[in-house]
């Protein structure tokens, strides 16, 4: 099998993972090189565990969302960067259904994929950091908070609503978690200026 072959056999077992996402249909590597007509031991090959191919199809929202946390982190207003950056990534997480399990593992499978998530939590930390450091953020939030509270979001607006109701759903819920998270002392100090 040649190098073009093998690129691409690789990127058809992904686009038929990332088909198999789409339907929600479990991703079971046999069913994806059936699905294909790959054959098993190349699905395998390319992909050991049906993790490994799933952390392949999560790491372009993985890495769009580290990417918008970089240019929240430059915005002006801390609290409109910390809202926007979970709206990116609640919005992600309805768009791709593998961003949730891939973040939320305790490892992975893949070491770039480990550097994204261990780069993704650093940026959630500084921008939560940012939005304390300026009041704006009731006291005790952790960012293990912030992390659980984002995807209790997505489920919630995901529970026995259709698709297309989801986006407002989770726009209205978040709304909800941040009025719950901001510091009410630092909308008066605001407010009397």
């Amino acid at each position: 099998m040649t190098r073009r072959d093998a690129a691409r056999n690789w990127q058809h077992i992904v686009d038929t993972g990332r088909a198999f996402l789409d339907e929600d249909r479990p991703l079971r590597l046999n069913e994806v090189a059936r699905e294909a007509s790959i054959g098993v031991a190349t699905v395998y090959r390319h992909f050991p565990t049906p993790e490994t191919l799933l952390e392949v199809l999560a790491r372009p929202g993985l890495e769009k969302l580290v990417a918008k946390a970089e240019t929240a982190l430059r915005e002006e207003d801390e609290w409109a960067a910390f809202a926007g950056f979970l709206a990116a990534g609640i919005d992600a997480q309805l768009a791709d259904p593998a961003i949730q399990p891939v973040y939320a593992a305790a490892t992975h499978e893949l070491p770039e994929t480990t550097e994204l998530v261990d780069r993704l939590n650093a940026l959630t930390a500084e921008l939560l950091a940012w939005v304390r450091a300026a009041g704006r953020i009731r006291p005790g939030v952790e960012h293990v908070d912030v992390i659980r509270l984002m995807c209790g979001v997505v489920f919630a607006a995901t529970v026995h609503a259709r698709p297309t109701e989801r986006p407002t759903l989770t726009r209205r819920y978040l709304d909800v978690v941040l009025e719950g998270l901001a510091s009410h002392d630092a909308s008066r100090r605001r407010d009397q200026n």
